[in-house]
């Protein structure tokens, strides 16, 4: 079925690999970048046997899928089910970079040129990606976009009170009280007519990729929400069955059993939070969680955005925190994977108690390839998450 295809990859392969050593070389590049380890991770692939035949041409004859982040390569695990085997699905991000900071490789780029189908965000953190699918490579892969499946559901990024910008301002209503209470009145209504109009103006057909309004910035964090992962799930599971109809019914009969398994999760957490009495989070840290938040209508106040660069949060916002859990009387300070939990402690410190706990919600951005091997799973993490957001309601 795919021969064609993939002589056509081995073609493309052998030419681009040439020609990147040739650009590396005119431009003074050194050896240790011309020779940059993979950063991807890639499932079944085949080991040489030493007959001196091309260990590649066997996975030349699978199905190539590549994901850029974790949660994606999970559901099309789950999705392949039996037939993963036969499929070489390839995790881009499984070094644990975070995907904001991402640099794809040369080999990254080949192997999204030539894959049968690739997935990724669609973010701003994924301009790179526009360049790529512009080029030569597999004329009939096919590419998912996260963000634009999504379309009028993805949201603004959003600065709410007490958090910092990346101008180091902190965004506190009770400054504008004092003197300007109209004219942040009149801000608000502004800023929640510009939030309508941006949430139209994906179905007149922007991509959120192309970066064409300046002032825009949507929030990429869309898989932690378990109603858009079941609508993602739904979208592979076709475009897997696109590309390789003869499994196509195992495809959907295996999406929908997963889809089954996050309604179940989802409803676990709407019951939750219906029994908590606080409906409050307070992150000290950068926040990506917002999709989760207004998916069951948690109010909630952080140091930064979820795509902030920030770790040093200022005087003002750490106070301001820090006045939010005394008044609230919360029990927990969140913080997300990887965090060093600076601000976390000295938004406790500067609390009247002095006796909240630090706890982490896992926003799967830095999951690795020995994770996967230990058996994490996106339902795996998000389950955990669920159990540390009991604790912190």
């Amino acid at each position: 079925m795919y021969k064609l295809k993939n002589k056509f990859r081995q073609l493309f392969l052998t030419a681009a690999t040439v020609g990147a050593a040739c650009l590396l070389a005119g431009c003074g590049v050194g050896a240790s970048a011309a020779g940059a380890d993979d950063s991807g991770v890639t499932e079944n692939q085949s080991e040489g046997n030493g007959s001196g035949e091309n260990s590649d041409s066997s996975d030349s004859q699978k199905l190539q899928v590549v994901a850029t982040i974790f949660p994606e390569y999970d559901w099309v695990r789950e999705i392949l089910g039996d037939q993963a085997d036969n499929v070489d699905l390839t995790l881009l991000l499984g070094n644990g970079t975070d995907m904001h900071s991402f640099q794809p490789t040369m080999a990254d780029i080949l192997k999204v040129s030539t894959c049968d189908v690739f997935i990724y965000v669609g973010g701003e953190s994924d301009s790179w990606v526009a360049d790529v699918l512009k080029g030569a490579g597999n004329p009939d892969r096919k590419a998912i976009n996260l963000m634009e499946v999504l379309g009028d559901q993805v949201k603004e990024e959003e600065v709410v009170e007490g958090m910092q910008d990346e101008d180091g301002h902190t965004h506190v209503e009770a400054d504008a009280a004092d003197a300007h209470d109209s004219d942040a009145d009149s801000d608000k209504e502004r800023t929640e007519s510009e939030v309508t109009e941006d949430s139209s103006h994906d179905s007149e057909g922007h991509s959120h990729d192309e970066g064409t309004d300046d002032d825009l910035e949507y929030d990429e964090h869309v898989w932690l929400s378990l109603k858009n992962a079941s609508l993602f799930c739904d979208t592979i599971a076709s475009t897997l069955a696109d590309a390789d109809p003869e499994h196509a019914q195992l495809y959907q009969q295996n999406a929908a059993a997963y889809e089954e398994k996050l309604a179940a999760l989802d409803q676990d957490y709407q019951t939750t939070v219906d029994g908590s009495q606080s409906k409050t989070l307070l992150f000290a840290d950068r926040f990506p969680f917002r999709y989760l938040t207004d998916d069951y209508n948690l109010t909630y106040y952080a140091a930064f955005t979820g795509c902030s660069a920030e770790t040093d949060a200022s005087f003002e916002t750490i106070t301001f925190l820090a006045g939010k859990l005394d008044e609230l009387k919360l029990p927990v300070v969140l913080t997300i994977e990887n965090s060093d939990q600076k601000v976390a402690k000295a938004v406790i410190e500067n609390t009247n108690t002095k006796d909240q706990k630090i706890l982490t919600l896992n926003s799967m951005q830095s999951v690795t390839a020995q994770n996967v091997e230990e058996g994490t799973t996106y339902l795996s993490i998000m389950e955990n998450n669920l159990q540390i957001l009991k604790e912190a309601l």
